[in-house]
């Protein structure tokens, strides 16, 4: 992409999504985030009431009375943003690419983030890591991961949930909130690795896809691609029992999905590239609340 065509979309997408921020999302991704950390403080001598839970046995023992921990809420947020930049994201049938939605999000959390003083960092993924940005603050820091959002060219096609899962566990020391924005279109299991990353982390799963995942329309002979293996081959769209078979497909993924997000505790939201993701990013945090 060009420089003076770049700056043109980085200039939109930031005038659409600092819009949203702002005007909607403030106070929702303030009561749905803030204070969900807590710090460890000080200690102080134990008294009677207190969890023994939090008695800290190495003060204890040294000046031979107990003391516990005392903590309080974490003000500051490090969010981090895992976007997944593989072959099936440049994918789109109706309104816009699932790559394009999952950019707008991207920055529409940014900006929520920043507005509440929290840092913002950012994973691109694929079947590894290609690019860490680390957590920082401010406009300037923003605008560079627009930028990259839109102009990122990754080293590879493929998709592995598992390998930035355990990036973002052993990466990052601090807890962080982390948004994992993807089609999730992985046959792997990564059960496993969320579980462990969500121990130490706050992780919500956003999903963007195509209706045509959903279902196949009844257009004949097509021919069909996957973008991360390369493999092409022709389908007879006009076969009921093709399409049945594929709509089954995707509604038993999306239950294994599912399932996988509450087995692990992780908040999740489902969004259709022709749908409103404001009205979902509301629901979700609504549903953190």
């Amino acid at each position: 992409m060009e420089t003076s065509e770049l700056l043109k979309r980085v200039r939109q997408i930031e005038i659409k999504t600092r819009g949203l921020s702002n005007n909607i999302f403030a106070g929702q991704y303030h009561s749905a985030f803030k204070g969900r950390g807590m710090a460890f403080s000080e200690v102080r001598e134990y008294q009677y009431g207190d969890d023994v839970r939090d008695i800290d046995w190495n003060v204890t023992a040294r000046f031979d009375k107990p003391f516990v921990k005392v903590f309080e809420e974490e003000r500051e947020l490090t969010v981090m943003l895992l976007v997944d930049v593989s072959g099936s994201l440049d994918f789109g049938t109706v309104k816009q690419m699932k790559k394009d939605m999952v950019t707008e999000i991207a920055a529409t959390l940014a900006f929520s983030a920043i507005s509440n003083n929290d840092k913002i960092g950012v994973i691109f993924f694929s079947d590894r890591i290609e690019k860490f940005i680390p957590p920082q603050k401010g406009r300037k820091h923003i605008l560079y991961i627009i930028r990259e959002l839109l102009d990122f060219q990754p080293q590879s096609s493929r998709t592995d949930l598992q390998c930035v899962i355990e990036y973002l566990t052993n990466v990052l020391k601090k807890r962080c909130t982390a948004f994992m924005l993807s089609d999730f279109i992985d046959d792997r299991d990564f059960k496993n690795a969320l579980t462990v990353a969500n121990r130490k982390h706050d992780i919500v799963a956003i999903q963007v896809y195509d209706r045509r995942m959903e279902e196949l329309p009844d257009v004949g002979l097509m021919r069909i691609r996957d973008a991360e293996t390369g493999y092409e081959q022709w389908i007879d769209t006009s076969s009921k029992a093709l399409r049945n078979a594929h709509r089954a497909w995707w509604k038993e993924r999306q239950a294994k999905l599912s399932d996988t997000f509450t087995h692990c505790n992780v908040d999740s939201v489902s969004v259709r590239t022709d749908q409103d993701y404001v009205k979902a990013l509301l629901n979700l945090f609504a549903k953190r609340n």
